[in-house]
């Protein structure tokens, strides 16, 4: 028998949310996985995975900007996300961990490992975490468009109600033919009330800090120089459809080659039938996450 617990962590700016499912009798023994989530996302983005890990400690936070760890003040980028995880394992007192990314959670994945090396053991990289193949010259808006699309553009909207939200996501073609229940609960946690537009709503996610971390995953130093020290075993799972179901998705075949080739130490898996969203948002998609989590587990 699993369950969960919510975790606050005091953290520079603010308090860090997260959630812990654990086994009943979990002690720091516990196989423990922390589980980052993406650009725009909190840690429900794990809930199709995380009941699959029964006798798994599963650390999933809300990085700051999202969920409920949206009111954190302060400039963000994936150092200070490989900080904050830091600091939220020494709250449930885990020592060492094998980390799961998804999108910019591989990104800060990497990080993690560079800056706090001995508080991981091994990586997972799921449809993130190496450097995307992004057109020269943009701006960090320009850029969060060209990336995200309408996930970016969200951000920026007001809703009148909660349905008014769903029906957003529901005409999303990322999750065409794929809604289901769990959708309603993933994206329902991330309304909020609009401090600027009095009785409307919006996403949870900070615009200021999807850029700042946009612009750092694409442009800043703290990537390349973990990329370039990485000692950690690492494994990068890629789709091939991107955030609105498109191909060839965030790596496409030659860019990926090129990326693989600079960095021959990663293990590559591609799993097809999948987007950016399914491949950790859906039952086919996170069977697939946890079979691999539990044989790099295994390695451990």
């Amino acid at each position: 028998m699993s369950g969960s617990r919510t975790v606050e962590v005091a953290v520079p700016g603010g308090t860090l949310a997260a959630t812990v499912w654990e086994p009943e009798g979990a002690t720091r023994q516990t196989p423990t996985v922390l589980a980052v989530h993406g650009v725009t996302s909190s840690h429900l983005a794990w809930a199709w995975v995380a009941p699959r890990l029964a006798d798994i400690r599963v650390i999933a936070p809300d990085l700051r900007g999202r969920g409920r760890s949206n009111a954190i003040a302060g400039p963000a980028g994936l150092a200070v996300h490989a900080d904050d995880m830091a600091l939220l394992l020494d709250a449930v007192g885990v020592e060492q961990v094998t980390v799961v990314g998804h999108s910019m959670g591989g990104f800060v994945s990497v990080v993690f490992a560079h800056r706090h090396p001995d508080r991981v053991s091994r990586l997972l990289l799921v449809d993130g975490g190496l450097p995307l193949s992004i057109p020269a010259g943009m701006d960090p808006d320009e850029m969060m468009a060209a990336v995200l699309g309408p996930t970016a553009a969200r951000l920026s909207m007001r809703f009148d109600d909660e349905g008014a939200y769903l029906r957003f996501w529901r005409e999303h073609p990322a999750f065409a033919g794929a809604w289901e229940p769990r959708l309603d609960d993933y994206f329902a946690y991330d309304l909020v009330p609009a401090e600027d537009a009095p009785g409307r709503f919006r996403s949870a996610t900070s615009y200021a800090v999807t850029r700042d971390d946009t612009t750092d995953m694409t442009h800043g130093s703290a990537l390349v120089d973990a990329l370039a020290a990485l000692r950690h075993p690492a494994t990068l799972v890629t789709v091939p459809r991107g955030l609105r179901n498109e191909e060839p998705g965030l790596y496409p075949p030659s860019h990926l080659d090129a990326v693989l080739a600079a960095h021959p130490s990663l293990e590559h898996r591609r799993i097809d039938g999948l987007n950016h969203y399914t491949i950790v948002m859906s039952d086919t998609g996170a069977a697939l996450v946890e079979g691999i989590l539990r044989a790099e587990l295994a390695l451990v």
